[in-house]
């Protein structure tokens, strides 16, 4: 069996010329975004469709890293901010609506503990599942295997090596789940502050229109 096919099935494999070779395409793509003019939104957007094996109207704040971006799957409305780095060497499925602050990492792949195993060359990519409206914040790493649930936020500076359920708030290193999302936080924006009556009365707007059909 090749080690392009080892990679594809999640087993132990090793980085050939031909898994080289997979990966030019993504070097070249996230150079010339990392490049690009910022201010030309329309290009970023046009190396972000490119890149990614499957988007919907997504934007990625330059500078980006990834080994292949044809193993990346995003939602509508993907945003990732500035310095996201994405390994992904097993695919990577994110959700709709999903939100990342800046220097956010999600790593698929890894070595083996043992250094005799490690230094055989032999390495591994375990895919990473995000849910829908996921935000994740900054300078978040997300560990191979792991799996984070629809509505759910992960506070910045988080280390998260287990699956994470839906609706919740969850950080730490580890990340670990600190209390459930209700109701009662819909109106505010942040901690105890509420939203203004003006930018309330627009947010309910908003979300009347968001809501989806029945």
């Amino acid at each position: 069996m090749k080690n392009t096919q080892r990679r594809d099935l999640q087993l132990p494999y090793i980085s050939d010329e031909e898994v080289f070779e997979e990966q030019k395409k993504a070097r070249r793509l996230t150079q010339a975004l990392n490049t690009a003019d910022r201010a030309d939104f329309d290009a970023i957007r046009r190396i972000v469709k490119e890149l990614l094996g499957k988007s919907e109207d997504a934007f990625v704040n330059p500078p980006f890293y990834c080994d292949y971006g044809s193993h990346i799957e995003v939602g509508k409305n993907f945003f990732a901010n500035y310095n996201c780095t994405i390994l992904d060497v097993a695919k990577v499925t994110i959700g709709d609506n999903c939100q990342m602050a800046p220097n956010v990492a999600i790593y698929t792949a890894g070595h083996p503990v043992h250094p005799d195993t490690r230094n055989t060359a032999y390495e591994y990519g375990i895919e990473v599942t995000i849910g829908d409206n996921v935000w994740i914040g900054g300078n978040t790493v997300i560990c191979p295997g792991v799996h984070i649930g629809s509505n759910t936020v992960i506070g910045a500076g988080s280390v998260v090596t287990k699956d994470i359920p839906d609706w919740v708030i969850a950080a730490g290193n580890p990340c670990r789940v600190i209390r459930k999302i209700t109701e009662a936080d819909r109106k505010f924006y942040f901690r105890d502050r509420e939203f203004d009556e003006a930018g309330w009365k627009h947010a309910q707007e908003l979300m009347s229109k968001n809501k989806p059909q029945t």
